[in-house]
């Protein structure tokens, strides 16, 4: 995870930067993204029947290897002076619908290496979300300092790299029978296999039967939408109008995970004590609004810094708590095709953050845009927070260290879950 994640968070740097700079247009830098992030969000959503029938493993080697045939492709054809806009456009999508399911593979994993290792779920979550973040700050920080050295496309060879030995490690290390479904064998039951369909409608009939799982889906949606447009195109537009350059852009990324490594470090030591719901909304609070409005407030570069550096803390916990409550909620038998489903449509709106901020800045400017951000973000997270299917959150806790497969409950399935991006 940490490998690709790193690789991921470079390119997130460099490639925004080389659209914009070479086209000079917010519009297009946000259509990049949206040509990443869709395919991202419709492939993702569709392969978790399959990650569940075949296993994550293989699924989590073969699609990194895939992002990284085509990710090394754009600093290729660039080299050869063959990378048109169009090109561009094709190979960044390919790499977004590569990205989706291996993404979602890793995920998968999680739970079971917690079993495997006799960690209890909250701990396990917050352990992947310390990982996440440690990308986040690693991840920015070379990519920024590629960009300003080097120029963006050094940025994207790296990526390639990262994927490729993603690839490798999961392919190599991790052992065969890693992350196969519990689900008992037809031939053990005497039933019939269910098929592809089949499969993908008992997560929906799952996804939408839980009034807690959809509520977070949709308010992680609107969050999403509104970071995707705040990273991928606003920063990036700041950046250049502040005077402050590419390198800024590495460096808020990696003060602001580095914040967020504190804030997970913390949540995985003192998961099991913490109060998740008030947990959850105070990370929000600290991780959402702030950012925007000391973009828009044009403050000095320090000023910037310290806030991102309190977002960052905040968002920290926000991850760990709420994949702790879905790794409980979701059977472990349905976890790749619910958590495909859960998070793509957590993350639907992401594909439209990026042109939507890159139309309205071109419309308004950049600080009306920052602001308007900034209140939805605030009223989105503390709206959602009103509604009495929350309560739920603090009444499902973690049973300690995650159990044995030979010690799941009467119905054969032990209560797992999956994990929805912020």
């Amino acid at each position: 995870m940490a490998v690709s994640l790193a690789g991921t968070r470079i390119s997130a740097v460099a490639l925004p930067w080389f659209v914009l700079v070479t086209t000079g247009s917010a519009t297009q830098t946000g259509l990049v993204a949206f040509c990443e992030m869709a395919p991202y969000v419709v492939v993702k959503a569709f392969t978790g029947p399959l990650v569940d029938r075949i296993g994550p493993r293989a699924v989590s080697w073969t699609t990194d290897l895939a992002s990284a045939t085509a990710a090394a492709a754009v600093p290729l054809f660039h080299a050869l002076d063959l990378l048109s806009f169009p090109l561009l456009l094709t190979l960044v999508a390919l790499i977004g619908a590569a990205r989706g399911p291996g993404d979602l593979a890793k995920e998968v994993m999680v739970p079971e290496a917690a079993e495997r290792s006799r960690v209890a779920l909250e701990r396990a979550a917050g352990i992947s979300g310390v990982t996440e973040r440690l990308a986040s700050t690693v991840g920015p920080a070379a990519g920024g300092a590629l960009v300003a050295v080097l120029g963006p496309m050094p940025g994207l060879v790296v990526n390639a790299g990262c994927f490729a030995l993603g690839s490798l490690i999961i392919g190599v290390a991790m052992p065969r029978g890693m992350g196969h479904a519990v689900d008992e064998t037809p031939a053990q039951t005497g039933e019939t296999e269910p098929g592809y369909w089949q499969r993908f409608g008992e997560g929906f009939t799952f996804l939408r039967g839980d009034p807690l799982l959809l509520t977070v889906i949709v308010m992680v949606g609107v969050t999403n939408l509104l970071d995707a447009g705040f990273s991928s195109v606003l920063v990036p537009v700041w950046a250049r109008e502040s005077g402050n350059g590419p390198a800024a852009l590495g460096l808020l990324g990696s003060v602001m995970g580095a914040a967020a490594v504190a804030g997970s470090l913390i949540a995985a030591l003192a998961a099991q004590r913490l109060p998740r719901r008030m947990v959850f909304f105070a990370g929000f609070l600290l991780a959402g609004a702030p950012r925007f409005l000391i973009l828009a407030s044009g403050a000095p570069m320090g000023a910037v810094l310290a806030v991102f550096a309190v977002s960052g803390f905040g968002a920290g916990f926000v991850n760990p708590v709420l994949s702790a409550v879905l790794f409980e909620r979701v059977p472990r038998r349905m976890l790749g095709r619910v958590n495909a489903l859960g998070d793509s449509l957590a993350w639907a709106g992401i594909p439209l953050g990026g042109l939507i901020a890159g139309a309205a800045v071109a419309a308004v400017g950049l600080t009306p845009v920052l602001l308007v951000g900034g209140a939805g973000y605030f009223l989105t997270t503390n709206l959602a927070g009103l509604r009495p299917e929350w309560r739920e959150m603090d009444q499902v806790r973690g049973r300690g260290v995650a159990k044995p497969r030979s010690e799941e409950t009467a119905d054969g399935v032990r209560p797992t879950g999956t994990k929805l991006p912020t």
